[in-house]
């Protein structure tokens, strides 16, 4: 039933169709952003726009940015001789919270899930290979610990091994079926600290 009106009931809809957002979370940020003044209504509408038109894949690791490269790419002070690959860009920000890793970054945006039609061609890993020249010495798969997760880290190890490139895992102190951007920096620092090579 329609107890606001149009255009409250249409922002409502809108809002609890983002993942994570319940009806009654997005009531609460429906009143909430009405209730704000114009000016910042249309800022938070403005960068919404702002972003949906200029965030794009980084052209080195495929990450977010709205640059030619993103920062982390494009901070000289990184170890460009390391790559961490990652399933999604949160997961490379829950890795920077550490302050732990020095490291690049290739986000492959998805995992390997042949019962949801994503085979080895959906997620980025041409983009990873193409990265592998020479100078890079190690890769860090720190995929998800769940079934998708390691079957993209085993092709992944598979795909790169004969190219005379260390691959290591994260070790398991990040929980088996969990998602790294809700682990904790502590678990995440002792997960990097005790990866293994792949054999």
């Amino acid at each position: 039933m329609n107890y606001y009106g149009e255009a409250i009931t249409k922002l409502i809809a809108q809002l609890s169709a983002l993942p994570g957002i319940g009806s009654k979370s997005a009531q609460r940020l429906a009143f909430h952003i009405i209730d704000l003044p114009e000016e910042k209504v249309n800022a938070l509408a403005d960068s919404i726009r702002q972003a949906k038109q200029t965030v794009h894949y980084c052209n080195v690791c495929c990450n977010l940015t709205d640059g030619e490269i993103c920062p982390v790419c494009a901070n000289p002070k990184r170890d460009h001789s390391t790559i961490m690959v990652v399933e999604d860009p949160r997961d490379m920000a829950a890795y920077e919270r550490t302050k732990e890793y020095h490291g690049l970054y290739h986000v492959l945006h998805g995992a390997i899930s042949p019962m949801l039609g994503v085979g080895p061609q959906d997620i980025h890993l041409r983009e990873l290979v193409s990265r592998l020249d020479g100078s890079v010495q190690e890769v860090i798969l720190a995929t998800n610990p769940t079934v998708e997760g390691e079957a993209t880290a085993m092709y992944i190890h598979k795909l790169i091994q004969p190219l005379g490139v260390k691959v290591t895992r994260i070790a398991n102190g990040v929980p088996v079926g969990g998602d790294l951007e809700y682990v904790d920096e502590i678990t995440l620092s002792r997960a990097l600290e005790g990866r293994r090579e792949l054999k």
